[in-house]
């Protein structure tokens, strides 16, 4: 080929251009890649150093910490904050089995009752689905008070000092029940309801066979609020819980903290005892004892957890 047919081909329109319009985009593409991974690096950094750190303060010597500070590189590390705790007796294991215990079962309970009564309502073949619905929206938005409780709890339902006052109060929660409803009427077509009853399955046998399976997204999400619910609950033990065997974790740490602040106040102590007493570090040790099992659980579920939350977010 000549200069002159090569001169042509150049001057023919959107010969280079187009290929200059694909290295371009490619090109920005891939520093946007980058910039947003290197943004979403910085912010889950940002998100997980307060653990991270106080994790290192829990570790670190109570006499460093008044010499130097908080710091991320201490001078000196311990496990001072742990052995208080692990010396205040079998009563912290205590109530560590009873936070588990009351966990599990709560979070049983609780998914089984928000799962069934947002299938009910989520179902346009359920007549008072209407009623059922504002009488659980009424109840998030306004409630009989702590008095009116604590009477029908302990006097009415006789719960005061057992376990199933831990559990109860938290076992029916609408936000789930919003959640739970409407992933049922996204992800449960009403076709194949309609045929399973048509083949003569049962209500019960076409919520266990087919609803849960396709609903299991759904329900691992409201199963991991209940969870974190009944783990971080302290307010109901503080109310019904007079007994020491049934004291759960969170209410446990409270009355250590107490405990605590009970022995600085207290003027007849001398001063190397105050000194020898791991003050700020037992508090952070109390945040990793309570945080960091559900923090370890999570991954587990943060796949269903995404997928629960988004469901009916983008339409197919």
């Amino acid at each position: 080929m000549d200069s002159t047919a090569i001169k042509k081909e150049i001057k023919k329109p959107g010969l280079f251009t187009k290929k200059k319009k694909k290295a371009y985009s490619e090109g920005f593409t891939g520093i946007t890649n980058i910039l947003a991974n290197i943004i979403l690096a910085i912010f889950s950094i940002a998100c997980i150093f307060p653990f991270i750190f106080v994790i290192i303060i829990s570790l670190t010597s109570e006499q460093s910490l008044l010499q130097n500070g908080y710091s991320v590189f201490p001078s000196e590390w311990s496990l001072d904050a742990y052995k208080y705790l692990i010396e205040s007796g079998g009563a912290l294991a205590q109530s560590y089995i009873v936070t588990i215990i009351v966990t599990i079962l709560g979070t049983i309970v609780n998914v089984t009752m928000v799962s069934t009564y947002a299938y009910a309502i989520s179902r346009p073949n359920f007549a008072y689905r209407k009623q059922f619905t504002f009488l659980a929206f009424f109840t998030m938005l306004f409630g009989g008070g702590m008095v009116p409780s604590y009477i029908v709890m302990t006097q009415v339902l006789g719960l005061k000092n057992t376990i199933w006052a831990l559990i109860l109060p938290l076992a029916f929660n609408v936000f789930n029940i919003i959640v739970m409803r409407t992933f049922f009427q996204k992800s449960v077509p009403e076709s194949i309801i309609e045929s399973a009853r048509i083949d003569g399955a049962s209500e019960l046998k076409i919520f266990i066979k087919m609803v849960i399976p396709l609903a299991l997204p759904g329900i691992a999400t409201i199963a991991l609020f209940s969870t974190l619910a009944y783990w971080n609950d302290w307010f109901n033990a503080m109310l019904y819980i007079d007994y020491q065997n049934l004291v759960p974790l969170q209410h446990m740490l409270m009355k250590i903290e107490k405990n605590m602040e009970f022995i600085r106040q207290n003027a007849m102590l001398s001063g190397q005892v105050m000194s020898a007493l791991p003050q700020e570090s037992v508090r952070m040790a109390m945040v990793v004892i309570s945080t960091l099992p559900i923090a370890c659980t999570y991954p587990f579920f943060q796949k269903y957890f995404i997928s629960g939350l988004t469901i009916g977010g983008v339409k197919e």
